[in-house]
C-alpha cells in the first residue's frame, strides 16, 4: 500500500535529496539567504563567546553615545553600553521568539487547514470562517490588543521557559494570531490530496481518519509548509520588532525591537546617533529578507509551475 504520492528506495531517496539541493541552491536568492541565516544563527548561538556577557548600565564600558571606533565597532548607547554587544545578544532573543512563534503558527495552521480540507462539510465551513477572521484581521493588530491584557493578568515578574513573561506572551500571541495564511494553503492542498488513489487504498485497508491524515496526507504537505513557514518567520520578526518597539518587550532581555525602542526614547535620531538606530534596524531587515529569499526559492523548487521557462 502506498503511503504517499511517491515512494523512494534509500538510493532513490538520496538522489532525490541531492536533486532538490542542486535545484534549490541554483537560485541566487537561496544562496544569499542561507549565508545570512547561517551567520545570524551562529551569532545567536554563541553571543557570550563573541562579545562577552550582556552589558547593563552597571557594567557599561564606554561613554554616552560614542560613534563607532576601534574600541566600540558599533558605537555606544545612551548609558555607555556597547551597541555591538546589545545587537549580538538581541539576535538570540529576536530569532528565538520568531522561530518559536512560527512553530506554533505552523502547528495550528496545519491542524486547522488539514482538518477542514479532509472532513469538509460543516467542519470546513466553521473552521474557514474562523480562519477568515484571523486572515482579514492583521496579526499585529490582534497581538497589540491581546498582549497588554495578558501581561496585566500574568504580571511581568519571573520567567517562563527561560523567557520573561512579556517576551513569552509576545511569542505565544504572534503564533496564535498568524496561522490563517498557512491554514488556507494547507486546506487547498488537502482537498486535492484526499482524492488521490493512495488515500482511497488506505481507507479500504481500514486506516482511521487520523492515521490517514498523519501518515498519508501530512508528509505530502511538508514542502508547502516548509516554503510558507520561511515567509511566516519573516512576518513574525516584523511583528515582534513592532511590539517591542512600542514598549511591550523586556529591557532585561533586549531584542532588536527593544533596542530600536530604547534608541528612539534616547533621541538617537535627533542626536545624530545613526549607529544606535541603524545596527538593529539593518539586522531586522537582513534576517527578514533572508527568510523571504529562502521561502521563495523553496516555493520555486517544490512548485515547478512557478519556475520561469526560458
Amino acid at each position: 500500500m502506498s503511503k504517499s504520492i511517491v515512494q523512494y528506495s534509500p538510493r532513490g531517496r538520496a538522489r532525490a535529496i541531492k536533486g532538490f539541493l542542486r535545484q534549490f541552491l541554483s537560485y541566487g536568492g537561496a544562496q544569499v539567504g542561507l549565508v545570512c541565516l547561517v551567520f545570524f544563527l551562529v551569532v545567536a548561538a554563541v553571543p557570550n563567546i563573541l562579545v562577552g556577557p550582556l552589558q547593563t548600565a552597571m557594567n557599561a564600558t564606554g561613554d554616552f553615545l560614542v560613534p563607532p571606533s576601534g574600541q566600540h565597532l558599533l558605537g555606544t548607547d545612551e548609558v555607555g553600553r556597547d551597541v555591538l554587544n546589545l545587537v549580538v545578544h538581541g539576535a538570540r532573543i529576536s530569532l528565538m521568539i520568531a522561530l518559536l512563534a512560527t512553530m506554533i503558527s505552523l502547528v495550528v495552521g496545519t491542524t486547522i487547514g488539514m482538518t477542514a480540507g479532509y472532513f469538509g462539510g460543516w467542519v470546513d465551513v466553521w473552521l474557514m470562517r474562523l480562519t477568515d477572521f484571523f486572515f482579514v484581521m492583521p496579526s499585529f493588530v490582534l497581538a497589540l490588543v491581546i498582549t497588554p491584557v495578558v501581561l496585566e493578568v500574568m504580571g511581568r515578574g519571573g520567567e517562563i521557559l527561560g523567557f520573561r513573561p512579556s517576551l513569552f506572551v509576545i511569542l505565544v500571541v504572534i503564533g496564535m494570531t498568524s496561522w490563517a495564511f498557512v491554514a488556507r494553503i494547507v486546506r487547498s492542498q488537502t482537498l486535492s490530496l484526499k482524492e488521490r488513489t493512495f488515500v482511497d487504498r488506505a481507507r479500504v485497508a481500514g486506516s482511521s481518519n487520523l492515521s490517514i491524515m498523519v501518515r498519508h496526507i501530512l508528509p505530502n504537505l511538508v514542502p508547502q509548509i516548509a516554503a510558507n513557514g520561511a515567509l511566516v518567520v519573516a512576518g513574525a520578526i516584523y511583528v515582534e520588532t513592532s511590539l517591542s518597539f512600542l514598549g511591550l518587550g523586556d529591557p532585561l532581555q533586549p531584542s532588536w525591537g527593544t533596542l530600536l525602542s530604547l534608541a528612539q526614547r534616547a533621541g538617537a535620531a535627533s542626536a545624530g546617533a545613526w549607529w544606535y538606530l541603524g545596527a538593529p534596524g539593518v539586522c531586522v531587515l537582513t534576517i527578514s529578507l533572508s527568510f523571504v529569499l529562502i521561502g521563495n526559492a523553496l516555493d520555486d523548487t517544490f512548485n515547478p509551475r512557478r519556475r520561469v521557462i526560458p
